[in-house]
């Protein structure tokens, strides 16, 4: 903070107009909320000469966009592909990488018409990557045939892209579903096959990276039958374990490049806490609200800004406050947009196209616009809460900048416990390292699905291994369930299914809902929302928003996948109400921890949405409840819980009501410290608390307090309860897990004691959203606050 005091002392002629000038400016105005400040000073190129074999063609290609050499780290790929070894290459958005992959392919397609394979996590950085090569084609005239193959590619030119695509541009999900299965229409393409590239391996972790691997494995099992082996070029962003996890994705060895040759602008780097609102319970005013001014700062100033937010909801309520600050007049261009998942592609790429000619001042975006899409020169970056991982901080602060202009990237933080501990403590997010990515390709349901895939795709040996893993039991439980038929050492497959059409990669049930507008008395779609959030977003009486517009669902056909709206006016949005019941199915291990248990086992997951509230705009009332009648979502997975028994209950706490308020709020922390321990995604692993027997699970009521209900869901008075076991649980939000629960059971002392560290260095007096999670007030000198609750049920367990 003290080079910014400084800097802005220094200045009395602030010009607001650059990333400098804004700096200077919210130091002046918010400098009590500011946390932390990071300048990183601009970084020199570092060139190298265009390899020899470097065809005239190509030469002339990259020389018509200024392209006279080539930085260090690109060369340096070129190198490692020339001697047919793999190779993954991480440096920062915006050095270049795409000529990494695309110099050595394109120079196969010309000499040999060597076919190959680029998959993208997204099908934007798909358009974005063909647009790319179709420009290099027409500055060198190389004939390079380059196609994107994804859902929205019309039925009439698969065939030519089949055939005759040099250069065929996809994602994992339309390789495992539509290339894979149909390997025998792609005979052709496969038998000249000699690279295949991932982009942004960094986002292929959890349960969609353990998917993806087994799709490289069926990948290069159908190469294999064709007499093809190509190599393998992998690019990330910034991750602790770069080169470990691009052996693991591909099942080969690689040789990591994390050296930039690429020039960088100057970067300024903010932390921002908005301010407290109420010391007693810790509360501060909204990133919402603080992301909101800051953007309006940027964009008067004539800034290019992207704002990142945590949800789908969050980026619509944000969109319509910047609306209706900049876009108040309807007869002059819009200046702010809203970008994320769920949009149809039309929308999504016109965003794109305004994007990079400057015609917008703003967006506001999910995840979607983290990786890698052009989108042009930004100069202020804006993230509404800590994405959760410093991996993931750094790729959207990246957004901005890219053309070696200033830039200014600020962290706003949430009330969440993550969200305060990186604030409050800047030297940790300036010197920790990027996390590792987890991938677990060998769990059984995700490795079952695969070999299921793969035996579609062509017949199985006795012997055979798939990845790392014998084959020859997973083949028995499919004969078993008569899908595959044994003849000698061959296994065929003889049933009628088409089995990759039943795995979803990224969700743990498929079939995505359509959400149908019929407003103007005939039906469009405009949306499309995946089966995990439907029930979150679409239920009756919801308002679903797309750029800011709200839609009321008036039906919703669960069975049909589709949601029916209807535009409407009104001053308010929709938040679901959902809660979680679990049943223990089988211990596997277990252990004391201080003066309870700790256990590792299979358990039954139930979630069910039962109502939503109405709030309102700006002020953020609840303003009405409305009730929500849906299938309940129910999974089979791995945990870890604490228990303690009846008589240290009762010794410890003066009532059930305090005791159930202590696991409450000790579930928020543990959670926080597992979350941070495993590296996890906050979508793989999920906290509950429940009686251990089904009888009962927990809630908070209206007012924060801890609620026990029933299996029906309807409250309970906890100290008339027939039943009163509360058990903390950490499970896998996956079938089966993903493997996180086991390491959470082995390191159960230590996340009992960095979650007590947690709750006890907390500045908050009787707790807060930054330690025991959202509270009700109370007096911290009758002992029953929620701090002291929280912390008394943590030291039981030491």
């Amino acid at each position: 903070m003290t080079d910014l005091a400084i800097r802005t002392a220094q200045r009395s002629d602030l010009n607001v107009r650059s990333a400098d000038g804004l700096v200077e400016r919210l130091a002046e105005k918010y400098r009590d909320r500011i946390t932390g400040y990071f300048r990183l000073p601009a970084t020199s190129p570092s060139y190298a000469p265009f390899p020899e074999a470097l065809s005239q063609s190509t030469r002339a290609a990259l020389a018509s966009r200024g392209i006279e050499q080539l930085y260090s780290h690109q060369r340096a790929a070129w190198d490692i592909s020339a001697r047919g070894e793999n190779v993954v290459v991480v440096t920062p958005t915006a050095s270049g990488k795409s000529l990494c992959y695309h110099l050595p392919v394109i120079e196969a397609v010309r000499a040999r018409r060597a076919k190959a394979l680029y998959l993208f996590p997204t099908k934007a950085l798909a358009q974005d990557q063909v647009a790319e090569l179709l420009e290099l084609n027409r500055a060198g005239e190389l004939g390079v045939r380059a196609f994107t193959f994804d859902g929205d590619t019309p039925s009439d030119a698969r065939q030519a892209i089949r055939v005759h695509g040099d250069i065929v541009v996809s994602n994992p999900d339309m390789l495992h579903q539509a290339i894979l299965p149909h390997h025998t229409k792609w005979a052709q393409f496969f038998e000249q096959l000699e690279f295949v590239v991932i982009d942004e391996v960094h986002s292929y972790r959890g349960v969609f990276g353990s998917h993806v691997a087994n799709v490289i494995r069926r990948l290069k099992r159908v190469c294999a039958f064709y007499g093809a082996h190509p190599k393998f070029i992998l690019c990330s962003a910034t991750i602790g374990n770069a080169k470990e996890h691009a052996e693991a994705l591909v099942g080969e060895d690689v040789i990591a490049i994390s050296e930039s040759g690429a020039p960088r602008g100057e970067r300024h780097i903010l932390l921002w806490n908005p301010p407290v609102v109420n010391a007693d319970l810790g509360i501060r005013a909204s990133a919402r609200s603080q992301s909101n001014r800051i953007a309006r700062h940027a964009i008067r100033a004539k800034l290019k800004t992207i704002v990142f937010a945590q949800s789908r909801l969050m980026v619509e309520v944000l969109t319509k406050y910047l609306k209706d600050v900049f876009d108040s007049d309807a007869r002059k261009p819009e200046r702010i947009r809203a970008y994320r998942g769920g949009y149809l592609p039309t929308e999504r790429r016109s965003t794109e196209r305004s994007l990079r000619a400057g015609t917008i001042d703003g967006v506001v975006t999910t995840s979607a616009l983290e990786l890698g899409v052009d989108i042009g020169s930004l100069d202020v970056a804006i993230l509404n809460g800590y994405p959760g991982s410093i991996a993931a901080t750094w790729q959207r602060l990246g957004r901005a900048g890219r053309r070696q202009r200033p830039s200014l990237g600020i962290l706003v933080a949430s009330s969440q416990a993550l969200d305060q501990y990186v604030v409050r403590h800047p030297e940790f997010f300036e010197h920790a390292p990027p996390e590792t990515a987890r991938i677990a390709p060998d769990q059984l349901l995700i490795l079952l699905d695969h070999i299921r895939c793969a035996a579609f795709e062509l017949p199985f040996a006795t012997g055979d291994r798939f990845g790392t893993v014998v084959v020859d039991d997973f083949l028995e439980v499919l004969s078993e369930s008569g899908v595959l038929h044994r003849e000698g050492e061959r296994w065929d497959w003889i049933a009628d299914s088409y089995p990759a059409q039943a795995v979803s990669l990224r969700s743990v049930a498929d079939g995505n809902f359509v959400v149908v507008d019929r407003s103007q008395g005939k039906q469009t779609i405009i949306a499309e929302v995946d089966y995990s959030s439907a029930a979150l977003t679409l239920y009756e009486g919801a308002i679903y928003m797309i750029q800011s517009q709200p839609y009321q669902v008036e039906t919703l056909d669960w069975p049909g996948r589709k949601a029916f709206v209807t535009r409407t006016t009104v001053d308010y949005y929709t938040d679901a109400i959902d809660f979680t019941k679990l049943k223990v199915l089988e211990r596997f291990d277990g252990s004391n921890a201080g003066e309870g248990t700790c256990h590792h086992g299979e358990v039954h997951v139930v979630r069910r949405v039962s109502g939503y509230k109405k709030i309102r705009f700006y002020s953020h009332e609840n303003i009405g409840y409305g009730p929500v009648s849906l299938p309940d979502q129910e999974l089979q997975t791995s945990a870890v819980w604490w228990q303690l028994d009846q008589p240290t209950l009762d010794g410890a706490f003066a009532s059930r009501q305090d005791a159930l308020d202590g696991f409450l709020g000790a579930a928020y922390a543990l959670h926080t410290v597992a979350s941070l321990a495993v590296m996890a995604e906050a979508r793989d692993l999920q906290q509950s608390v429940g009686s251990g027997e089904a009888a009962y699970f927990a809630t908070t009521d209206q007012r924060g307090r801890g609620q026990w209900r029933d299996a029906e869901g309807k409250p309970k008075n906890p100290d008339t309860a027939a039943a009163f076991l509360p058990t903390v649980y950490l499970y896998d939000n996956y079938p089966g897990g993903i493997g996180l629960s086991e390491p959470l059971f082995r390191r159960a002392a230590e996340l009992i004691a960095k979650a007590s560290e947690l709750v006890r260095s907390c500045s908050c007096t009787v707790g807060c959203p930054a330690c025991v999670g959202p509270v009700l007030a109370s007096d911290e000198s009758t002992g029953r606050s929620a701090k002291i609750l929280a912390a008394t049920v943590l030291d039981l367990f030491r």
